[in-house]
């Protein structure tokens, strides 16, 4: 009788799994559909779903992140806040250089000169935008330990308070465009452009072009120009412009605006990345940010920053 009820679960357990893979098929079959492909990738025969998945599960991004972690660099950097009238209040114009010894990292400022009330009294940052730009380019003292492994990295914004939390809100929309992210209010789900529920609401194209002499996949994502205003409350991702190297399908470049009106909180976010081959590590070269947030319990803040990175070492 045990092995008839075993069996009997298993035949379930296994009908189940069946209907989940004929309805993932499904859904993979519709999205293909709605890609529109230029004639030199038809003529390649890309396989659109599986290149699809690879988007879906991209870490090649985040990881050109992480490998500054593991290399000595030069960076110039330039940091600006505006006030509602769009006039500089803060500004940081700086080169810096990192320095890798015994597996720990520093950051050396070669250079630097600041305008307005970039930094509070205590040396730390009056701004989140400027939180967040240090964070990724600049190590605080030595930093010692670090490697640039992606697998199982995860973000902590529903766990961290005040600056800290929105500088993670900032990095879990910088690395994770396109795909459902936690900790943001009212704005997590919506990310997802591929969910069922929003992706009708976008174009979706690929192409093949160049990019610094490397053949890649451009692949687009366009919000609908015809949207109801009742359909663009249910999204964040106004476009996102990925190059993907068709050898190795890293992401080279990206370009995407993000925006949305909670009522009580609010932002539009515009990040351009372009990224370089540095020996077998991909990098980024230069990263623009232009950033408007109205956070709860915070001033709006309005931030601009441009980080270019060169001089690469190992």
């Amino acid at each position: 009788m045990r092995i008839f009820v075993l069996v009997f679960f298993l035949g379930i357990a296994q009908v189940g799994l069946a209907q989940s893979s004929v309805a993932d098929s499904v859904d993979a079959a519709r999205l293909r559909q709605m890609i529109s492909l230029s004639e030199v990738v038809l003529d390649s025969k890309l396989d659109v779903a599986r290149f699809i998945e690879q988007v879906k599960n991209d870490t090649t991004f985040y990881k050109a992140f992480r490998n500054l972690r593991v290399l000595e660099f030069t960076s110039s950097n330039d940091i600006l806040l505006k006030d509602k009238k769009l006039r500089p209040v803060a500004r940081m114009l700086s080169k810096t250089r990192q320095h890798r010894e015994g597996g720990c990292r520093r950051t050396e400022v070669v250079q630097e000169k600041v305008q307005g009330d970039f930094y509070q009294r205590d040396g730390s940052y009056s701004y989140y935008t400027a939180a967040l730009y240090s964070s990724l380019f600049f190590a605080n003292g030595s930093v010692c330990g670090e490697n640039n492994v992606v697998a199982g990295k995860t973000f902590h914004a529903q766990q961290a308070k005040g600056m800290a939390r929105n500088k993670e809100q900032l990095k879990m929309l910088l690395f994770n465009p396109g795909k459902k992210i936690p900790g943001i209010p009212f704005v997590g789900d919506k990310v997802d452009v591929f969910d069922r529920q929003h992706r009708s609401l976008y174009n979706f194209s690929i192409d093949y072009v160049d990019y610094r002499g490397e053949p890649c996949y451009l692949f687009s994502i366009q919000a609908k120009s015809d949207l109801r205003p009742v359909q663009r409350d249910k999204m964040v991702i106004d476009k996102m412009i990925t190059w993907f190297s068709v050898r190795t399908m890293e992401v080279l470049a990206r370009h995407y605006t993000m925006s949305y009106d909670a009522g009580f909180y609010d932002f539009s976010v515009d990040i351009e990345a372009e990224l370089m081959r540095y020996k077998n590590w991909v990098v980024p070269s230069v990263l623009r940010y232009i950033g408007n947030w109205d956070v709860p319990f915070k001033e709006r803040e309005r931030g601009v920053f441009t980080a270019t990175l060169y001089d690469f070492n190992n």
